[in-house]
């Protein structure tokens, strides 16, 4: 108890040495406000009330363009190997098919304005598209891009869904959980590409067999530890089956063709998010 009392009688000699030091700078202060005080009471009321008002409609206006300069202008494009979107990216930059690519081992990206809108005559805020390689090996580049994104278009080749329905369930569900994207709402387009071909699957059809493996795989993720998965979150609704309406951000389906030019649902997405 006495060396409680010790150190409270210290701490008591430490406060007001503490206190002497601050005299002469409170001293100080109060030298440098005395001007600025009288000057302001010089000022008449109607005046200082102006002034405050055009003070606080300056720094509203600056908050809003701020606001609106980090707003993000970046697409996504991405999904497996040989799902068209280096085909989508060029459709959607300049409106070639450039069926000659072949499989990107590094990131397409640019900033342009989509090539439906290039002959409008008024000024249209450009869009920083991002086609990001499928290949396996390449998929965490995509974390260089996600956190920035203002949606993100997942590309699934609608003929040769099946046999790599596995595949893109896997890939879907990954981002689907991703921290990055499920805590920015990060809204989501699942692009059923070729479609204009005859075999090509119905994005009907497409989102079903979607949702049915996501929630296969929402019961075998379920059984690894909490440690496994830290960054990621868990999909849909317990207890229920799983449905792409579930999920936090918002997530669409849409028919399309690269190869055709037929893209203007996707536009319709990409100008939803990133306002011209």
């Amino acid at each position: 108890m006495e060396q409680w009392k010790e150190q409270l009688q210290q701490l008591k000699i430490q406060l007001e040495q503490w206190k002497i030091q601050l005299e002469p700078w409170k001293n100080q202060v109060e030298q440098w406000l005395h001007p600025a005080i009288e000057y302001l009471n010089e000022i008449p009321p109607s005046q200082l009330y102006v002034a405050i008002a055009v003070l606080l409609m300056t720094i509203f206006l600056f908050s809003i363009r701020l606001f609106k300069r980090s707003k993000s202008n970046t697409i996504v494009l991405t999904g497996l190997s040989g799902s068209g979107k280096t085909v989508l990216y060029y459709a959607l930059r300049d409106g070639s098919s450039h069926q000659g690519t072949v499989t990107s081992m590094e990131p397409n990206e640019g900033t342009f304005v989509l090539n439906s809108e290039s002959n409008k005559k008024r000024k249209i805020n450009p869009v920083h598209l991002v086609d990001v390689p499928g290949h396996s090996r390449l998929l965490p580049k995509l974390d260089d891009f996600l956190p920035q994104a203002a949606g993100i278009v997942f590309v699934v080749d609608a003929v040769e869904f099946l046999p790599n329905c596995s595949l893109v369930s896997e890939y879907l569900y990954d981002i689907l959980t991703r921290a990055s994207v499920v805590k920015k709402k990060i809204p989501v387009l699942i692009c059923c590409n070729k479609s204009d071909k005859v075999t090509a699957h119905t994005k009907e059809f497409i989102r079903k067999q979607l949702e049915k493996e996501i929630e296969k795989l929402k019961a075998s993720r379920s059984a690894i530890s909490a440690a496994d998965i830290s960054n990621d979150f868990t999909l849909g609704v317990p207890g229920e089956v799983f449905a792409f309406s579930q999920c936090r951000n918002a997530v669409t389906i849409v028919e399309a063709s690269g190869l055709k030019g037929e893209i203007a649902q996707v536009e319709q997405f990409i100008r939803e998010h990133v306002k011209p």
